[in-house]
């Protein structure tokens, strides 16, 4: 008859201890890999809140030229109806 040593760990317990250091080795990796995911993430996000930012600077810019060009442009008209006013006409020689 075969005896067991109680003191003689089980393939059973080593198994299983390696089995939580595994999962403990894991959850590690995991919190780890999350953290970084969320430290680009971050950074990702920042980056395109002021990429957007400068587009709107940019936008308004353009908005604001264009509302100058069209004031010249209003304006320009108005100028050259009062230079043909002021000159003397060629079919009056």
């Amino acid at each position: 008859m075969a005896s067991t040593n109680p003191v003689a760990p089980k393939a059973s317990d080593h198994e299983s201890e390696g089995s939580v250091q595994s999962t403990a080795d894991m959850t590690a990796f995991v919190q780890n890999l999350l953290v970084q995911m969320q430290t680009r993430f971050q950074a990702m996000s920042e980056g395109i809140v002021a990429k957007i930012d400068e587009m709107g600077s940019k936008i308004d810019e353009l908005e604001k030229s264009i509302s100058d060009l069209k004031a010249e442009m209003d304006a320009e008209p108005t100028a050259k109806s009062n230079l043909e006013e002021g000159k003397p006409s060629d079919e009056s020689s």
